[in-house]
Order: C-alpha cells, then sequence, then structure tokens
C-alpha cells in the first residue's frame, strides 16, 4: 500500500519538475543576478508540489485503508481512473504552463480559469493559435495513459492482501503524515501559495509556484466574488460619474477611473521617505486623544501633540486585509473578499510602493509574524514590495508569542534598516504591521504597567503595549539621521471588536491616526478622514512633485478633501456624508440615517445618498475585474 502511495506521489512530482525545469531553463537570464539562491524554487517548488501531490492522493489513502477486501476489484479500477483523471488533468495543466507564460508571463492563474469558462468563444483562437502545442499535448496524455493503464488490472489488488485491521491501523499514521505534507509548516499558520514567494524576483517565483495549485486556488477564490446585483442595478458609467462627483475626484488618466496628477503642498529640498506603521485592531476608544478611554495608550497620546492628529478617521472594514488595502493603496472595500486575497489584485495593483519605486524608492513590508498570513506576502510582493521582513527573518528575537515576534522586535529590526538605507543615500518607503493585539494576546513582561481589572492577557493589555512599542519606535528614530527625512504615519487597521445593535456600528469603525516628522504641521483634523485620506495626505508631505495616482480619497490639505466615508460591515455598506448615513444592504431596501451620539438614527430616505451608496459598490467592484486600480 505504502509504495503504491509513493509511485503515484512520484508520478505527479515528476510531472511538475518537468514543467519547472523547462521553465527555469528556458528563463534563467531572467533571474541569474538574483540575491537569493535560484536552486531554492526547487526546494520550494517541490513544497508546493508535495502539497497538491498529496490532497490529490486522499482519495486513494481512505479507499485503500477503510474499503473492504470484498469489493477490491471494483476499487481497483476506481481507483485506477480516478488516478488516471488526476494524471490527464495535470498533464493538460503542466502542458498548457508554456504557452500560458509566452502568453501572460505568469503561470496558469484566475485568466485560464476565465478562458476555461468561455470555452466555446476562445476555442476557435486557442486552436489556432495553438495546434502544435495542441497536438503535442494529447500525444503525451494518450502515451501516459497507455503506460499507466498497463497492468491496471492488478495494479491495487496486492494492498487488499493484507487484513482489513491492518490497513485499518494504517490510516492514523499515514494520515499524519498526510496532514503534514499538505500543511507543509509547524507555523501559526499552513503554507499557501506565498510560500513559493521566496525571491524578490516575480519570475523565479513563477517558476516556483504549482500550475494547478494556482488555477485551483482561483477556482476556491472565485467563490467570494458575490455578485454587486443583491445589492441594486445602476448603469457603470453612471455609477462610476456618481463617485467621482461624491469624492470629487477627476481622473486625468483616459482609461483609469480615479487616476489623476496632484501637486505637493510641502515643498522640501529632497523628497521625504515614508514609514507607516499599522497597528492591529487599535481602535479610536483605545486612544484618549481621538477621545477614547485614557491610560491605554499614553505614548500615542503623548505624540499626539506634536504631530498632525485625525480625530475622526474610519476604517475600511472590520478586517485586516481591509484597512492594509485602505492605508497601503488607497482602496475602498471591495464586495466579496478583499482584495489581499483575491486573484486580479495580485499584480498591476497600485499601492503606494508600486508608486514610489517609479522615483528610485526601496520598498519594504516588515511583519513579525508569518507573511503568508491573509495573503500578505503574494500580494505585498506583487505590487511594488522589493522586501518582505518576516518572523523568520528575526535573528534571535527577544520575544516570540503566538503570532509573531514581539512588536519591540520590530521596531529594532525596522529602525535597523532604516538606518542602512540612509547610510546609504537611499530614499525608502516601508509599511511595519503590529502583531500584539491578536489572542491569546502574548508580550513581553515588564514592558508596561499592566491595566487594573483586566485579565493580563487581554486585548487592553495587548494594547498597551503595541502603544509602548510605538513610543520605544519613536524614541529610537529620532535619535538617528533618518528621522528628519521621513514622514511617519500611525494608524490601526480597524478597531478591536465591531459590535452593536446598529446595522452598521459607525462608532466602531473610528480609528486612531497620526502623521509625525519634521515639517509635518502640529494641528488636528476634526473633519471626517478617511484611510485612503491618511495616506494621501502622507504622500502630500513627502514633498514629491505631481504624483500621479488612483487614490480614493484626498490630502486634508487638499480643496478637493470631501466630509465622506465608506464602510463595509459584513455584507452591508455605510456612506457617511456628514452626519447622515445610507446603509445599503443584498436584496434589501436601502435606509438612511442620522449619525449622532455615536448612534444611527432612523430617518427619511436620501435618495441621492442612498444610490451613490450603491454606485461605489459597483464601482470598486468595476474596477476590482478590470484591474483599474492603477
Amino acid at each position: 500500500m505504502i509504495k503504491q502511495l509513493l509511485k503515484h506521489y512520484f508520478y505527479l512530482i515528476a510531472l511538475f519538475f518537468i514543467t519547472r525545469l523547462a521553465l527555469f531553463i528556458w528563463q534563467f537570464d531572467r533571474f541569474s543576478q538574483v540575491s537569493e539562491s535560484y536552486w531554492l524554487t526547487f526546494l520550494y517548488g517541490l513544497k508546493m508540489d508535495t502539497i497538491l501531490a498529496l490532497v490529490l492522493l486522499l482519495p486513494l489513502l481512505l479507499l485503500l485503508t477503510l474499503a473492504p477486501k470484498i469489493i477490491s476489484n471494483f476499487l481497483n479500477k476506481l481507483m485506477v481512473y480516478y488516478f488516471l483523471l488526476v494524471l490527464m488533468l495535470v498533464t493538460f495543466v503542466e502542458s498548457a504552463t508554456l504557452p500560458f507564460f509566452i502568453q501572460y508571463d505568469v503561470r496558469p492563474n484566475y485568466l485560464f480559469v476565465e478562458y476555461l469558462e468561455h470555452i466555446r468563444e476562445v476555442s476557435s483562437m486557442l486552436i489556432a493559435d495553438y495546434k502544435l502545442v495542441f497536438l503535442i499535448t494529447f500525444v503525451i496524455m494518450y502515451a501516459l495513459a497507455r503506460a499507466y493503464l498497463k497492468n491496471s488490472s492488478t495494479r491495487f489488488i496486492a494492498c487488499f492482501d493484507l487484513s482489513y485491521i491492518k490497513r485499518v491501523a494504517l490510516i492514523l499514521p499515514l494520515l499524519l503524515i498526510f496532514s503534514i505534507g499538505i500543511r507543509s509548516s509547524f507555523g501559526h499558520r499552513p503554507a499557501n501559495i506565498s510560500d513559493a514567494l521566496y525571491s524578490s524576483n516575480r519570475i523565479l517565483n513563477e517558476v516556483t509556484k504549482n500550475s494547478l495549485y494556482s488555477v485551483l486556488y482561483a477556482i476556491y477564490s472565485k467563490k467570494y466574488d458575490k455578485s454587486v446585483k443583491h445589492y441594486g442595478v445602476m448603469k457603470v458609467d453612471d455609477a462610476i460619474q456618481r463617485v467621482k462627483r461624491r469624492l470629487n475626484i477627476q481622473n486625468t488618466h483616459p482609461d483609469y477611473i480615479f487616476n489623476r496628477t496632484i501637486n505637493t503642498h510641502f515643498k522640501h529640498n529632497q523628497n521625504k521617505n515614508l514609514v507607516i506603521f499599522i497597528q492591529e485592531s487599535m481602535g479610536a476608544q483605545f486612544a484618549k486623544a481621538v477621545g477614547g478611554e485614557s491610560g491605554v495608550t499614553p505614548h500615542f497620546n503623548q505624540l499626539a501633540n506634536n504631530g498632525l492628529l485625525f480625530t475622526d478617521a474610519y476604517s475600511n472594514g472590520t478586517r485586516s486585509i481591509r484597512g492594509l488595502a485602505g492605508l497601503v493603496a488607497g482602496n475602498f472595500s471591495i464586495p466579496g473578499k478583499g482584495v489581499l486575497k483575491r486573484n486580479k489584485s495580485q499584480q498591476d495593483f497600485f499601492t503606494m510602493a508600486s508608486l514610489l519605486k517609479s522615483y528610485q524608492y526601496e520598498t519594504v513590508f516588515l511583519y513579525g509574524g508569518e507573511s503568508r498570513f491573509d495573503n500578505m506576502k503574494s500580494w505585498f510582493s506583487g505590487n511594488g514590495f522589493e522586501r518582505i521582513i518576516e518572523q523568520s527573518d528575526f535573528i534571535n528575537p527577544g520575544y516570540v508569542g503566538s503570532w509573531g515576534v514581539s512588536d519591540e522586535d520590530l521596531i529594532i529590526r525596522a529602525n535597523q534598516e532604516f538606518k542602512t538605507y540612509h547610510n546609504n543615500n537611499q530614499k525608502f518607503a516601508a509599511v511595519m504591521f503590529s502583531t500584539s493585539n491578536h489572542a491569546p494576546f502574548d508580550f513581553p513582561e515588564d514592558k508596561i504597567d499592566l491595566i487594573e481589572g483586566v485579565a493580563v492577557k487581554s486585548a487592553k493589555n495587548a494594547i498597551k503595549y503595541a502603544d509602548y512599542a510605538i513610543g520605544q519606535f519613536i524614541k529610537l528614530a529620532q535619535q538617528e539621521d533618518y528621522y528628519k527625512d521621513t514622514i511617519f504615519v500611525i494608524a490601526a487597521d480597524h478597531d478591536v471588536r465591531v459590535y452593536g445593535d446598529d446595522l452598521v456600528p459607525v462608532n466602531h469603525f473610528h480609528i486612531p491616526a497620526l502623521i509625525l516628522g519634521q515639517g509635518v504641521p502640529t494641528m488636528t483634523y476634526n473633519k471626517i478622514s478617511t484611510q485612503p485620506d491618511i495616506l494621501a495626505t502622507a504622500l502630500d508631505l513627502m514633498g514629491i512633485e505631481n504624483l500621479t495616482y488612483p487614490i480614493q480619497g484626498h490630502s486634508i490639505f487638499s480643496d478637493k478633501k470631501q466630509n465622506v466615508a465608506l464602510m463595509q460591515f459584513n455584507d452591508y455598506y455605510a456612506l457617511r456624508q456628514d452626519d447622515k448615513v445610507a446603509v445599503i444592504r443584498p436584496d434589501k431596501e436601502a435606509l438612511t440615517f442620522i449619525y449622532k451620539n455615536e448612534q444611527l438614527k432612523l430617518t427619511t430616505h436620501d435618495k441621492t445618498l442612498e444610490e451613490d451608496a450603491l454606485a461605489f459598490v459597483i464601482t470598486l467592484n468595476h474596477l476590482y475585474h478590470n484591474k483599474l486600480h492603477q
């Protein structure tokens, strides 16, 4: 039994290896100069291949260990033809990889799935362009099928000669081996497609990936493409114009809806660096400086006296991926799954890194945990971030909790990186993401005065530790030469917990946000602002002339800035203009509320605001599906 499983495992691994080797040789000139060892592509690639191969072999394992011998002849045929089907599928996708790479410069992905969905429309084109490829593919498939079916009548029969009790006894150790292989990680999260992205070179990462894994991941992700028709119907062009009016944005690029050129309000002798320090789940309720509880964020509160404080800022949504999209890409929450996990936004999706790379900035994402979490590694590396520093890159960290190294380890490493950039006369743009405020709320002892009346391992104490790290980071930075040349943003991704009786608990979207740095005005901004607004303001403060970007917001120093926010809560969207809020829901009537005393009070319908809320959903969906956030 074990021999047969191993044999079939190696059949699949051999097919995957042949394609990877072909890609490696063919594309070698495009990654031969990378700093990482390109030979590791075969090691990381084997990891991807093993995950998929063991998933595909799992039905064989279950049948061989649990099925009775009396139906062994039937099961032998069933397993032979099941694996033959798997073999043909793998062969087809692997054969399609090279022509697909020629066309799109990537392994098969969501586009491959879309082609399969419209096979009638594209079949004539494919046959015309790839006759020889199709011919060779079917010859290979035929030859492999013939070879595999030879002696198939007895391929698995011998496995059933083992007594049923012995076969059942094998299932636990074999399932353990399969589980380890499929998970392929002893870390906090199982391995996923992000593990293939070990290099800063995109082509080498594509060589490392597994084609069928990528295709199946695209199919899996597609179930989150919730139809916006459930919210209502509106022509896309009308929706776009409504959103542009509401946000007061007029694009200057003919093809990209929000793309326009912006002049800075701050001119410096040289352009500033940018550091965005994103705080996990640090809602405004914990920050006295923006109206929250006292004693939880003393360092943030103190720093707020020396920078640009946003007292009425709102998060995109209730998940980290929504906040990251807002603060890093200037994008509101799209319907369905967030852009960090969606196929069409893994490349060619605007971020502050893709923007600043064209100005010769080095770009880096620093995270104390495993960057595969929420598919961050794939999204960041595919959209302009040249370096990803994660948990495995920290040497001898001072503290490691369930979610990774401590925020203090993160800020120490970040400070070292920024010093190196500065000493090399290299401009840099960085995103740092904290890990402290995650259950079970691990953080080092003796760093903070614990809050009385709550458990040691609680959200409040975790946030207080994260705040301590903020204070230490700014203190370290102020001692370095790069400080005077850098804009620092400190903002939360979302609140710690979003709850309440309102359809959309607006008060729990309220987040603290602060911008610091030499030349940053010491002021308080009390009007409504969003995560895209915060990003636009930070870019403005850098002093770069004529930035061109599609950010769905404005610098607070622009006369185009609007008092508007868009919030997503599960399937609901809330569009807020001043103190009026329109809420739209799938297959339900839109409603209008007055937001007062942190509660929504139902009021008469504001049809324009409600229709604009629908327009946002339709426009954001259109932007994503047509790759227009550029």
